[in-house]
C-alpha cells in the first residue's frame, strides 16, 4: 500500500511540475503576443509618420509649383501690359497733331 501511495504522490508532484512548466510556457507565449503587438504598433506608427511626411513634402511641393507659375502668370502679364501701353503711348503721339488741329479748327470756328 505504501508503494502505491508513493507512485500517486509522484504522480501528483509530476502533474503539478508540468502545470508549473505549462504556465510558464503560456506566461512566455503571452508576453511574445504583446511585444510583437507593441513592435506593430510601433511599426504602424513609423508608417504612418512617414506617409504623413510623404504627404506633407508633395503639398509643399505643389504649393511651391503653383506660386512659382502665378509668380510667372504675373510677370508675363506685366510684361504685356507694358508692351500695350507703349503701343497706345505711339498710336496717341502719331495722331496727336491731327487731334490739337481738329480741336483748334472746331474751336476756333464760328458758326453763325
Amino acid at each position: 500500500m505504501k508503494m502505491e501511495s508513493m507512485r500517486g504522490q509522484g504522480g501528483v508532484s509530476m502533474l503539478l511540475t508540468a502545470e508549473q512548466e505549462a504556465r510558464q510556457i503560456v506566461s512566455r507565449a503571452r508576453n511574445m503576443k504583446l511585444e510583437r503587438l507593441k513592435q506593430a504598433k510601433d511599426e504602424a506608427k513609423r508608417e504612418a509618420a512617414a506617409y504623413y511626411t510623404s504627404l506633407e513634402e508633395e503639398y509643399r511641393r505643389k504649393i511651391s509649383e503653383s506660386s512659382g507659375s502665378s509668380k510667372s502668370n504675373s510677370k508675363r502679364l506685366e510684361e504685356e501690359t507694358e508692351v500695350k501701353i507703349e503701343r497706345l503711348k505711339d498710336a496717341s503721339s502719331s495722331v496727336h497733331p491731327e487731334v490739337v488741329s481738329m480741336l483748334m479748327k472746331h474751336i476756333t470756328t464760328i458758326k453763325i
